[in-house]
């Protein structure tokens, strides 16, 4: 028989740690990104520094994905993930 108490600790736990570790990515990503615009405004083409480092993520991404087993999902939402990263940076940057 099913024990319903477990499994409510159990989904509220893994909903928790989820919470959690989305309070991290977000984190990371703004430190992230505002580390990237900072580094790309002291280029002389700050929108080709943006794409040049974007590029370099979906090399590293592609190679990390051939190289193990990942999940397809992982990899699309990696490559999204760049791009979101990518149009957000060059977004700020001067043309």
């Amino acid at each position: 028989m099913v024990d319903f108490k477990d499994a409510n600790d159990v989904i509220a736990r893994l909903k928790r740690e989820n919470s959690e570790l989305s309070g991290m990515v977000l984190a990371t990503g703004v430190i992230l990104t505002q580390l990237l615009q900072s580094n790309c405004k002291r280029e002389l083409n700050p929108q080709a520094a943006a794409s040049r480092i974007m590029a370099s993520a979906r090399e590293a991404i592609q190679g990390f994905a051939s190289a193990t087993d990942v999940d397809s999902v992982m990899k699309a939402r990696a490559l999204e993930a760049v791009q979101q990263y990518e149009d957000q940076i060059k977004s700020v940057l001067a043309v």
